[in-house]
């Protein structure tokens, strides 16, 4: 049986696999490398001044929570996730951060929004394109629901360049496609997205590139090695065995001090034409 992206399928998946993704969201959504990333694509659209915002294939409510949070942000946000169950999570956490008031999250499909024409300030889709069977159509659905002249973000990993070191190289390389089908459906997808959103109309404004490599100790990697332990075998990429072994050998490497892991992430702004 061929792997699958459990990203994917978030709707289907069992309460203990939803549990290493919500943990695995926060975990990454916490990060300072990764609220670098997130801040200069938040800042390159303007969002403080958008009254409107929507956050497609919202997970846990990182992005979302992070946009309410920021001081000069006044505006209201709607996220919109496949998982009733992540979407209950990320109603919770909110809830937690007294945020509550200024969130509306709600279960939908992100190839087919359920939403009128031209009713956003601003669309994100935050590590989201990587992972649906039709990116065109998520990106044409964006640019759909924002209004004329409004702000589209992109964010995703560019996951055919993600790698890790390992004792053996052989095997390091065949783990690392293992990983790549267990976690991503369109593992290229970011270096299209220049057409892909000529072709969807709307014009690039920016883009920023990134690689966020560790050399030496696990930092950011860490809580993503552990959890692919749980999704390798889930996504049928690897046997439990295989995954585990794997994931302690690299973990043992970063305690040595000789730990190797990297990806490539991208960023593009968009503006719909008016």
């Amino acid at each position: 049986m061929a792997a699958v992206d459990v990203y994917r399928i978030t709707d289907q998946l069992d309460g203990d696999t939803l549990g290493v993704l919500e943990a695995r969201l926060e975990a990454r959504g916490r990060h300072p490398k990764f609220l670098h990333m997130m801040g200069e694509y938040l800042d390159g659209m303007g969002i403080d001044g958008a009254g409107t915002v929507l956050d497609v294939g919202c997970g846990t409510g990182v992005v979302a929570r992070t946009i309410a949070r920021r001081p000069a942000f006044k505006g209201h946000i709607t996220g919109i996730d496949l998982s009733p169950s992540l979407i209950h999570a990320a109603q919770r956490l909110g809830q937690a951060e007294g945020l509550a008031a200024r969130i509306d999250f709600r279960a939908g499909d992100s190839q087919g929004l359920k939403l009128p024409d031209a009713a956003f300030d601003a669309v994100i889709a935050h590590t989201l394109i990587s992972h649906v069977d039709n990116p065109q159509a998520v990106i044409e659905e964006l640019a759909r629901v924002v209004k004329p002249g409004g702000m589209i973000g992109i964010f995703d990993g560019d996951y055919a360049s993600i790698t890790f070191g390992t004792d053996d190289p052989v095997r390091g390389r065949a783990m690392d496609e293992a990983i790549i089908a267990a976690i991503v459906t369109n593992p290229r997808v970011m270096r299209e997205m220049p057409q892909r959103l000529r072709d969807a109309k709307v014009d690039l404004v920016s883009s920023c590139s990134y690689v966020l490599a560790e050399v030496g100790a696990a930092d950011f990697w860490k809580p993503g090695i552990q959890s692919f332990m749980k999704l390798l075998p889930k996504a049928g990429a690897a046997t439990e065995s295989e995954a585990v072994a794997w994931a302690e050998e690299v973990l043992r490497r970063s305690d040595r001090g000789v730990f190797f892991g990297a990806c490539n992430f991208y960023s593009y702004v968009a503006r719909r034409r008016s």
